[in-house]
C-alpha cells in the first residue's frame, strides 16, 4: 500500500533521514516511535506531500484514499453536526447524521455543542471536529499525529476502542505508549536516520534495537581490539627483513577491513525534582471548596481534599470541567468563590502548566529563565538543568521567542526543576514529551519525596504514579481513595455504563461454553507453535554469549603468540577466530529469524484472542 524508498531529508545541518525506507501493507496499524525532533511528524508530512524528500521516493498504491488529522481549522457549515456530515454520503438508507452524532459524542461533544457554530468552539474542540471528519471519511490510509494532545481521558478511551476495531491501515504518532500498543499491530522506529519496522508493540521493537546495538558495539570493540593487536604485530615485525613482507601484507588486510562506527548517544530527558523538607504530615487541604468563573457554570462544588506529605494524586475527567482550575486554586493563582485552600506553613509549591507559561520572557535565553527561577544556583548547576532538558551547550542560549511549543514546555519544566519544593502541581506534563522522556518523568515523580498533584489523560501515567484520584465526572467532582484501576473496576466512567445484562440474548449466554472452549484451543495452539521458537531464541542467545567469550579467550592467546613470534600459533588462532565469528553470524541469523516469526505469530494470536474479550 505504501512504499518508502531511500529517502533523504535534512533541514539545514540537521539530518533526519538518510537512505531510509520501509513497506506498509494494507490493513497494518503502525505506531511510529522515536525521540522528539527525529522526524516522525516530518515523515507524515512527506506521505501527505506537504513536504518533499531531498532524495528518494514515497509511493502510495493507486486509488488509495488518505485521511489525516488536519490542523487547518476552516469550516463552511453553520453547525458542528452539519460540518461533520460534509464528508459522509447516505448509504443503504442509513442516515449519515446518526453516524456523525455517534462519532462526535464519542469524541466528547455535548448535545448542545452539536448545534453550535464550529467557529465558536475552543481550539481543542475544533481539532476534535477535524478528527471526527477524518474518521467519518473512512479512508484507506489514516494518518494521526498526536491525537492525544486534543482529547481528554474519556474521549481517548473511546478512540482507543474505535481504532482497535477499525480494519483499515493506520499510521499513528503518539507519546502514549499504552494507547499505541493497544491499537497497533506493528511498530515503525525512526532511529538513527533510518526506518525500522517490527511486528508487535513498542517494547519489543526497542528491545530488538537494543540487542542489535549491543551486538554492534561488542563487534566494534572486538574488531578494534583485533586491529590494535594486529597493528602491534605489524609494528613489531615490519622492520625485520624476514617478516617485513608478512607485516606489509597484514597491514594491507587491516586497511581493507570494514570498520564499524561508534554509535552516537541519543539524548533523552534525565532529571529529578529538588525536594525541600516538609516536617508536617500534610501539604495542602481544601475545605468546602466552590469555584465558578464569572457568568459561567459552577466547576467545583463542596470539594474537601486532604493532601498528605507524600501523596500522588491524579486529577482526571473531561476537558473544560475544572481540572486545570483546581491546580490554579491550589497554586494561589485563583481565589475560591466559597470555602478555602489551606497550605501547611512549610509547603512550597511548584506549578507546571499552561497558565504558568506567562512567566517566560520572550527576550530571555533558556539559561536565563532557569537562573531566574532560582538565583542561588551557580552557572554550572543552571547548565546541568538545561542539559537535562536537552538544551546542552549553546542550545541553552536560545531565546524564548524562537522556541517551539515543546521547547517552551521543557524550559518551564527546567524552571520547576530549579526550584526546591515539596508540592508539585503538574498540568498535562507529558503533552510535549516523547515516550522515553515520559518514562523519565514517571521515574522522577515516583522518586520525589514530596506530594504531587497531576492532571493527565495518559492512563499509564496514572497507573504507575497515583495512589488517589480527584474525579470530574457526571457534572460532579469527588475524591476517590485508590488507584486508577481500582476506580475503573469499582465505578468506571459514567459515559461507559454497560447495558443491563437482562437484554443479552439467550443464544449468546448458551454459546459461552463453546466460546470458552474455542478460546482454550487457540491458547493451546499458540503455546504449541511459540514454544519451540522461544527455545530457539533462548538457545541461540546463550550460544552467541558463549562464542563471544571464546572469541575473547582466543584473542588473548593470539596476543601471546604474537609477542612470542609464534607464526604457526598465530595462524591457528586466526582460523579459530574466523570460525567463531562465522558461528556467531549464523547463530544471530537464527536468533533474528526465530524472533521475527515468534513476534508475528504472537501478534496474530493476540488479535484472534482479542475477539473473545
Amino acid at each position: 500500500m505504501l512504499q518508502i524508498q531511500g529517502i533523504h531529508k535534512s533541514f539545514g545541518d540537521q539530518y533526519l533521514f538518510h537512505d531510509a525506507g520501509c513497506l506498509i501493507d494494507a490493513g497494518e496499524k503502525v505506531g511510529i516511535v522515536g525521540a522528539n525532533g527525529h522526524g516522525k511528524s516530518t515523515l507524515l508530512r512527506m506521505i501527505l506531500q506537504e513536504l518533499d524528500p531531498d532524495q528518494g521516493a514515497i509511493a502510495v498504491s493507486r486509488g488509495i484514499r488518505i485521511g489525516h488529522l488536519s490542523q487547518h481549522l476552516v469550516f463552511s457549515k453553520k453547525t458542528v453536526l452539519d460540518e461533520a456530515c460534509t464528508v459522509l454520503k447516505e448509504e443503504d438508507g442509513f442516515l449519515p447524521v446518526f453516524k456523525a452524532e455517534s462519532m462526535l459524542m464519542g469524541l466528547g461533544f455535548s448535545e448542545d455543542q452539536l448545534h453550535q457554530p464550529p467557529q465558536e468552539l475552543s481550539g481543542g474542540f475544533q481539532v476534535r471536529l477535524n478528527l471526527a471528519k477524518a474518521l467519518l471519511e473512512d479512508p484507506d490510509l489514516l494518518l494521526l499525529d498526536e491525537p492525544n494532545n486534543y482529547l481528554d481521558i474519556v474521549s481517548l478511551r473511546w478512540l482507543k476502542d474505535f481504532l482497535r476495531k477499525w480494519r483499515r491501515t493506520l499510521l499513528l504518532v503518539t507519546h502514549d505508549r499504552e494507547f499505541m500498543d493497544a491499537v497497533t499491530t506493528h511498530t515503525l522506529a525512526v532511529h538513527r536516520q533510518k526506518l525500522r519496522k517490527f511486528t508487535g508493540g513498542t517494547e519489543k521493537a526497542w528491545q530488538q534495537i537494543y540487542i542489535e546495538e549491543e551486538m554492534h558495539e561488542k563487534t566494534r570493540v572486538n574488531s578494534e581490539r583485533k586491529i590494535a593487536h594486529e597493528m602491534r604485530f605489524v609494528e613489531r615485525f615490519r622492520a625485520k627483513a624476514r617478516r617485513a613482507s608478512q607485516a606489509q601484507s597484514r597491514l594491507k588486510q587491516i586497511n581493507k577491513r570494514e570498520r564499524l562506527d561508534k554509535l552516537n548517544e541519543i539524548s533523552t530527558l534525565t532529571f529529578s525534582f529538588q525536594y525541600q523538607h516538609n516536617p508536617g504530615k500534610w501539604a495542602l487541604e481544601t475545605r468546602n471548596l466552590n469555584f465558578a468563573y464569572a457568568d459561567g457554570p459552577t466547576l467545583i462544588q463542596e470539594l474537601d481534599l486532604h493532601i498528605g506529605a507524600g501523596d500522588r494524586i491524579g486529577v482526571i475527567g473531561q476537558n473544560g470541567k475544572g481540572k486545570s482550575t483546581l491546580l490554579r486554586l491550589m497554586a494561589g493563582e485563583l481565589k475560591p468563590v466559597e470555602g478555602e485552600v489551606r497550605t501547611h506553613p512549610s509547603t512550597m509549591t511548584n506549578l507546571f502548566g499552561q497558565s504558568a507559561m506567562k512567566v517566560l520572557q520572550q527576550k530571555r535565553s533558556i539559561e536565563e529563565e532557569v537562573y531566574d527561577a532560582n538565583n542561588m544556583l551557580n552557572r554550572t548547576q543552571v547548565r546541568d538543568i538545561c542539559g537535562a532538558m536537552m538544551f546542552g551547550g549553546d542550545l541553552a542560549l536560545k531565546k524564548v521567542e524562537v522556541l517551539s511549543g515543546g521547547e517552551k514546555s521543557r524550559t518551564l519544566l527546567g524552571r520547576v526543576l530549579a526550584c526546591p519544593g515539596n508540592l508539585l502541581l503538574l498540568d498535562e506534563p507529558t503533552n510535549h514529551l516523547d515516550m522515553a522522556s515520559t518514562d523519565a518523568l514517571i521515574e522522577a515523580i515516583r522518586a520525589y519525596e514530596g506530594a504531587a498533584v497531576m492532571v493527565t489523560h495518559v492512563e499509564s501515567v496514572l497507573r504507575e504514579t497515583c495512589n488517589r484520584l480527584v474525579i470530574f465526572d457526571d457534572d460532579k467532582v469527588r475524591v476517590f481513595e485508590g488507584g486508577y484501576d481500582d476506580f475503573l473496576r469499582r465505578h468506571g466512567w459514567s459515559s461507559e455504563d454497560a447495558p443491563p445484562e437482562t437484554t443479552e440474548p439467550r443464544k449468546r449466554r448458551e454459546n459461552r461454553k463453546d466460546l470458552k472452549r474455542e478460546r482454550a484451543q487457540i491458547i493451546q495452539e499458540r503455546s504449541k507453535l511459540l514454544k519451540p521458537l522461544k527455545q530457539t531464541i533462548e538457545s541461540n542467545e546463550k550460544l552467541i554469549m558463549m562464542l563471544e567469550e571464546k572469541v575473547e579467550k582466543t584473542e588473548a592467546l593470539m596476543i601471546s603468540s604474537s609477542e612470542e613470534g609464534d607464526g604457526e600459533a598465530i595462524a591457528k588462532h586466526a582460523q579459530e577466530l574466523n570460525n567463531l565469528r562465522s558461528s556467531i553470524d549464523k547463530a544471530f541469523e537464527k536468533f533474528e529469524q526465530a524472533s521475527e516469526e515468534h513476534d508475528r505469530y504472537e501478534a496474530e494470536f493476540e488479535e484472534r484472542l482479542s475477539s473473545f474479550d
